[in-house]
């Protein structure tokens, strides 16, 4: 089941950051911090991870499919410069989020709070990609030669980790945040990934009143 807004705590409706913060361009650096796992849970992750790429596509028609590509598709034009590119990011987010359960428009706001939708992104602590992911889940979850900054790769990892996150914090996604980006208990982090998820979520929405055709860029 994915998540929507009303599965969430009562916290996130506490005041956001100031208007005038403004999103860094640096990568945030979803620093999680390395905890034994279990066997069991071990196993879960790497069936999550394995690196299989999409079948089929998780948008319930092609209709709905080409509105919200095109919707979102216009919003991150300066973000993604290259359309071709750009389809192929939102095309696996969207799969990749969906397939763990997740809001894809969360998953922008999220992506675009830790690296700024920069492929390459690498944080202070070595977290790396769209999603920062920090390297030693290869080695717990992954495996051998997995590429952190190969699309389908990192959003695989970074929408597995999240969830396991989310159950870890039953449900709660201001703590699974928190662990996501290594700080935990505090409220900037989650804030920001709310207000961009509310800004992800309200662009979406218009594709639901629009008639649109795909975007070429």
């Amino acid at each position: 089941m994915q998540l929507t807004r009303n599965h969430y705590p009562s916290r996130f409706m506490l005041p956001l950051l100031a208007a005038g913060l403004l999103f860094s361009s640096a990568a945030q650096g979803g620093a999680q911090d390395y905890q034994a796992l279990s066997a069991s849970v071990r196993s879960v992750l790497h069936r999550a991870v394995s690196d299989h790429a999409a079948s089929r596509s998780a948008f319930g028609s092609q209709q709905e499919a080409s509105a919200w590509l095109n919707v979102i598709s216009r919003h991150l034009e300066k973000r993604i410069p290259d359309a071709t590119s750009r389809m192929d990011f939102l095309n696996t987010v969207h799969f990749e989020a969906t397939r763990a359960g997740l809001d894809p428009q969360m998953v922008l706001g999220l992506i675009e709070v830790e690296s700024g939708f920069r492929k390459y992104a690498v944080s202070r602590a070595g977290a790396r990609g769209y999603m920062q992911v920090m390297p030693f889940w290869v080695k717990e979850i992954g495996t051998s030669g997995d590429n952190l900054f190969h699309l389908r790769t990192n959003l695989r990892y970074g929408c597995a980790i999240l969830r396991h996150y989310l159950k870890m914090e039953n449900g709660d996604l201001y703590l699974a945040l928190g662990r996501y980006n290594g700080s935990f208990g505090r409220p900037e982090y989650p804030n920001l990934v709310l207000t961009a998820w509310y800004k992800y979520r309200d662009t979406a929405r218009r594709a639901d009143t629009q008639n649109i055709t795909p975007s070429t860029g």
